[in-house]
């Protein structure tokens, strides 16, 4: 509240333009609602009379002028204008511009007079609608001080725009200082303003949305991190644990081995120690007679005995006998061997039951199948027959190459599926695109769609890349596992019995769905008629 306005009426406040409430007098002789005066100079540094201006060194003592009160409510019963009524209007809410005028509880205020710097509710804006003095003045919605909106050089109203110095200016300002400036209606330029807003906080909205998104990404990565380390420390527990029970049996071995053959060898030398005892034994009594018969004086004696004793007893050759005491040799280098081979199995049987996490569900889609193919009843087996069928020849159907795809489809993630092999001397199998080519040849390859190894002549394995890769096996597989890990673009094969990996496809761009691919490939006379079959995976150590 800035200003005052002189009423026509002798019963209206100047201030609040309304009819007298506790009515008081100034020094100056002005009346005004005792509350509208105290309040206007509770926001005014100096204290003067809203309508002379007269200046007061200190705040006059405000008694209520009875008369003037009796006349405002005569007045107020003659015209039925009751202050009562604004309490039917609601109070201002929070960030609500609040009426100027309203004491005890703020009404919510309707308009702003820019000419009066104040703003007023329904019941204190009646003056500007019916007064002649004061319809005049320009009213807008309402803003909190309204007086911004005043020129302070001019005390113009500010209704232009000035956009080379972006800023609110009055008719004057554009005459003088905003001179051949470029500027438009300030409600056009409030208007554009207001759009370039709401395009900001759209923008702003999706990088808050967008940033609640990566908050929740990250948040799930984490978690996903947490359960991923817990069950790698599970998994870990268990497989050393597993490792060190293997460890210690290969340790005990090792040493019942070495403690065996120390047995052995200390046997052999006991035995040989008392065999030599007794050839020395009898070594010794022959010498003692042989002395005994060298201090003989007895010439007949000597001669009898001589022929017997002069020969030494027969002994065995121990030229040639040894102890060996090298027969440890190479018993550590063994266990340590043996040991290197139970822990590479060991890892590569860890991999695999990791990758069998991702087992998924696979059955074949007989809508695909190249009709000489015959599929089981649970969509789990196929091989090759020897008519070919009268089917319906959609475009998902292989027409010539004997193929034919799943039902389950992936798009992203990890997957994994087995085929047993067994008893078949040729077969292919792998993942295909969803639109790799069904009608005609197919060569199978990454840049046709495909992704497969095969077996050709019952031992001829290889990866169809472009050339093929041989692979070269150390076993025959029975059972085939197939692995997909979609965002890495990693395709594996495995010969689950030997845990081993076949082959893998890496660095693969997938941006289609994949699908499991098989062939039980032709059954040469019934040398191949063994079928491809889906198997469970089998989970248990």
């Amino acid at each position: 509240m800035s200003a005052a306005v002189p009423s026509e009426d002798p019963f209206l406040c100047s201030i609040c333009q309304d009819v007298f409430t506790d009515p008081v007098s100034t020094p100056c002789g002005h009346n005004f609602c005792k509350t509208c005066i105290i309040q206007h100079w509770d926001t005014n540094i100096k204290c003067v009379c809203p309508l002379c201006n007269e200046m007061f060194n200190t705040r006059p003592e405000m008694k209520v002028n009875t008369f003037i009160s009796q006349m405002a409510t005569e007045f107020r019963r003659s015209n039925k204008t009751e202050p009562s009524s604004k309490s039917e209007e609601p109070a201002a809410k929070p960030g609500e511009v609040q009426c100027d005028f309203c004491t005890g509880t703020k009404v919510k205020a309707i308009k702003s007079c820019l000419k009066c710097e104040a703003s007023y509710c329904q019941t204190h804006l009646e003056p500007h609608l019916t007064a002649a003095r004061l319809i005049s003045h320009h009213l807008i919605d309402p803003v909190d001080n309204p007086e911004d909106r005043m020129c302070k050089k001019h005390n113009e109203t500010m209704k232009l725009f000035c956009r080379t110095d972006q800023t609110c200016v009055c008719s004057v300002c554009l005459v003088y200082e905003h001179k051949n400036h470029k500027f438009v209606p300030l409600e056009e330029e409030y208007k554009g303003k207001k759009a370039e807003l709401r395009r900001t906080e759209a923008e702003i909205q999706q990088k808050i949305q967008q940033t609640r998104v990566k908050i929740q990404e990250i948040q799930q990565s984490a978690k996903l991190s947490r359960e991923a380390a817990d069950r790698e420390r599970a998994d870990g527990a268990q497989v050393f644990t597993t490792l060190m029970q293997r460890v210690k049996k290969i340790q005990a071995d090792f040493m019942e081995s070495v403690e065996e053959k120390h047995k052995s060898t200390e046997k052999q030398a006991e035995d040989f120690i008392k065999e030599l005892q007794e050839e020395l034994s009898e070594l010794m009594g022959r010498a003692a007679e042989v002395e005994q018969l060298l201090h003989s004086v007895d010439l007949c004696h000597l001669l009898q005995s001589f022929s017997s004793i002069s020969t030494a007893p027969p002994t065995k050759d121990w030229t040639e006998v040894r102890v060996h005491h090298s027969l440890y040799e190479g018993n550590l280098e063994k266990s340590v061997a043996q040991l290197e081979e139970t822990i590479s199995a060991w890892v590569k049987k860890v991999k695999l039951k990791r990758i069998q996490q991702f087992a998924v569900d696979v059955t074949l889609d007989p809508d695909t199948a190249q009709p000489v193919l015959i599929l089981s009843d649970d969509e789990k087996q196929v091989h090759c027959g020897s008519v070919k069928k009268n089917l319906p020849d959609n475009p998902e159907r292989f027409d010539r190459c004997l193929c034919v795809l799943g039902k389950q489809s992936f798009s992203s993630g990890r997957f994994y599926y087995e085929v047993q092999v067994k008893g078949k001397t040729e077969w292919t199998l792998g993942v295909a695109n969803e639109w790799i080519t069904r009608k005609g040849s197919i060569i199978v390859r990454p840049q046709n769609g495909s992704w497969t190894v095969m077996l050709r002549n019952e031992a001829e394995y290889e990866a169809c890349e472009d050339p093929p890769v041989p692979l070269s096996l150390e076993s025959k597989p029975e059972k085939v596992g197939v692995f997909v890990d979609y965002e890495e673009g990693l395709v594996s094969f495995y010969d689950v019995d030997a845990a081993a990996l076949i082959f893998s496809f890496t660095g693969c761009s997938f941006t289609h769905r994949l699908l499991p691919f098989i062939s039980p490939c032709r059954s040469h006379g019934g040398a191949n008629s063994a079928p491809l079959i889906i198997s469970a995976v089998n989970h248990s150590e």
